[in-house]
């Protein structure tokens, strides 16, 4: 909807080896674009047939010192055992580096596939990789990078919806009409400042790599201050009750042996879920502008999409309006 070049139109594969050359890397060959709409993020090999993960930061998003919390937390995670990929630091420790306006990140690349989450030893895998994160991310807090704020953000999620022009008018008026609804609904599960602790914050399939039964976490983009269930809830899938509760069983099993895990936060799990669907959209229009975006989701001009929205928070509002919730 705007015709301004985007900048990252302006990452063509040359700019992206001039990037990582300036660190005095050699690329032999030419970097390959992962799966990535936030960020832009490539893959290349160097001289030493070494394997790296190139991460352009969108511009305007996270401060320096956001991005500089998540790469010390990462450094940190690396240092107590915890299965992650810090990012590489040259000789003056830096680890945040800028090319021709660009900010990056250059991390070793993890090999790996995504779990089964039908497979028992992978959910206990998961759970200890994410109670071992979560028993240092307790330690301290994040003094930059922001604190899940379940009302706020779904307030955010939903003006920015109703001011993209995206909604007919018909589907404006249903939209608001359940998202009003919602929001009481949401507000009675906020929970004390004092329940959050550092997180990953996207835990999803994509961003758990393994083999067997040995699995690592990527991409903390983001990460922040929220409460343990936040990084648990995504693994929970099933849909018959039997399976649900092995997932879960499996899931808190693994966690605690590395730190207990308050059962009263399963309460959260559906609050957890309206909010991604809430924020997913607001995200998706907020980032039309990227000329990724169009071509990675061009349903979303379909009307169709937009009334299946509405359908998917109606659902939402009735699990929470009958407080049918996760239980241990």
């Amino acid at each position: 909807m705007h015709d301004a070049i985007h900048p990252f139109a302006r990452l063509e594969p040359a700019r992206v080896v001039a990037a990582v050359e300036s660190l005095g890397f050699w690329l032999p060959g030419e970097p390959f674009a992962l799966n990535s709409y936030e960020n832009r993020v490539y893959l290349v090999h160097d001289d030493e047939r070494r394997r790296w993960v190139i991460k352009f930061y969108r511009p305007g998003r996270w401060t320096d010192a956001q991005i500089q919390e998540e790469h010390d937390f990462l450094a940190e995670l690396e240092a107590e055992g915890v299965a992650v990929a810090a990012p590489w630091r040259d000789a003056s420790g830096t680890s945040l580096h800028r090319h021709e306006g660009f900010r990056f990140a250059i991390f070793p690349q993890l090999p790996g596939q995504a779990p089964e989450l039908e497979n028992p030893a992978h959910l206990f895998a998961l759970g200890e990789v994410l109670g071992a994160l979560h028993a240092v991310g307790e330690r301290r807090s994040f003094a930059h990078r922001r604190t899940m704020d379940l009302e706020g953000m779904v307030e955010e999620a939903v003006v920015g919806v109703l001011g993209s022009g995206w909604l007919e008018r018909r589907q404006r008026q249903a939209y608001e009409r359940v998202t009003e609804a919602l929001k009481p609904l949401l507000a009675a599960h906020a929970w004390p400042a004092g329940r959050a602790l550092r997180v990953h914050g996207d835990c999803h399939l994509g961003n758990l790599l393994g083999r067997d039964e040995h699995f690592a976490l990527v991409d903390f983009d983001d990460c922040l201050m929220a409460p343990a269930v936040q990084d648990l809830w995504m693994l929970l899938t099933a849909q018959d009750e039997g399976e649900r509760q092995m997932q879960l069983s499996e899931v808190i099993e693994g966690y605690e042996q590395h730190r207990d895990f308050d059962r009263g936060e399963l309460a959260l799990v559906e609050p957890l879920r309206t909010l991604r669907l809430l924020r997913h959209s607001a995200w998706l229009v907020a980032r039309w502008e990227d000329p990724a975006f169009p071509v990675a989701f061009p349903w979303l001009a379909d009307a169709g999409y937009w009334d299946a929205h509405v359908r998917q928070l109606e659902q939402q509002r009735q699990v929470l309006d009958t407080n049918t919730l996760w239980l241990a």
